[in-house]
């Protein structure tokens, strides 16, 4: 059974055994706690999946002011912190930067890492970060269900189902508003967490699907090539989100991955 809990302004879903290790899911850059519901089904026998809204996101209150990568990463620790010991976190997107973060600025709360179809930030390359710091001007121009039917297609391969675009869609439309998606825009426009990536001793493990047409393989095998303990998968017949178009496989590593690191049946 899903609980559902506002803390400190930020909405979280948790599900699954509360005696069992906590899996802290962090959601891209134009998603929410919504994205996550098919992995938290597919861990419910073993693992505390906990699900946030980022601040300014769905359900979640917005901020005061913008976080920046630091906020954001901050207010994940607390989530971690309230839960009373240490957490495995998997970020997909947006939510992979923040999570690399959170490692670099909170090891102590961090057990391992799951980054998927991530990279180092958009400040790693000056067109990036320039498309990323216009985002925020197109969702007020656009509004957000003529944003979300633009931008959400490019989020997964041109063989995903139409069931699939309809909910990545629908999900973006009922996810963002301003200011909470220009602060994340910002967030990672100002990133590059090239030099940050060999203070992470967690295991990490970096997945990417094949047909990423977003962020691509290449940013995924960078953040591999920078981190001291990872394995690096590709998902294959997937786009930017491999967890949700290609669930049984995206689910399946991560499984692997909690059986190594906190000890889960397999």
């Amino acid at each position: 059974m899903d609980i559902e809990a506002l803390a400190d302004g930020v909405h979280v879903v948790e599900s699954g055994p509360e005696d069992g290790p906590v899996l802290l899911c962090l959601h891209g850059i134009g998603s929410s706690s919504a994205s996550f519901a098919r992995l938290a089904e597919d861990l419910a026998d073993s693992v505390r999946v906990v699900r946030w809204d980022a601040p300014g996101y769905a359900a979640s209150a917005d901020p005061e002011k913008a976080p920046g990568l630091d906020g954001f990463a901050d207010a994940a620790a607390e989530l971690i912190r309230r839960r009373g010991g240490r957490a495995h976190v998997l970020g997909v997107s947006w939510g992979g930067v923040i999570a690399l973060r959170l490692a670099v600025r909170h090891p102590e709360l961090v057990a391992s890492l799951v980054v998927a179809d991530s990279s180092v930030g958009s400040g790693a390359d000056p067109e990036a970060t320039q498309r990323m710091r216009a985002r925020a001007g197109q969702l007020a121009e656009q509004g957000t269900e003529a944003f979300a039917a633009e931008r959400g297609p490019r989020l997964v391969s041109d063989a995903a189902p139409a069931e699939l675009v309809d909910r990545v869609v629908r999900t973006m439309a009922d996810s963002i508003r301003l200011p909470g998606y220009g602060y994340a825009a910002e967030a990672m426009a100002e990133a590059d967490l090239t030099p940050e990536l060999p203070q992470i001793t967690a295991p990490v493990l970096v997945v990417c699907g094949d047909k990423d047409r977003v962020t691509g393989p290449a940013a995924s095998q960078a953040i591999a090539g920078g981190l001291r303990r990872v394995a690096y998968v590709v998902i294959a017949d997937a786009g930017h989100l491999a967890n949700q178009e290609q669930p049984d496989a995206f689910h399946s590593w991560v499984r692997a991955h909690l059986h190594v690191t906190a000890r889960i049946p397999f």
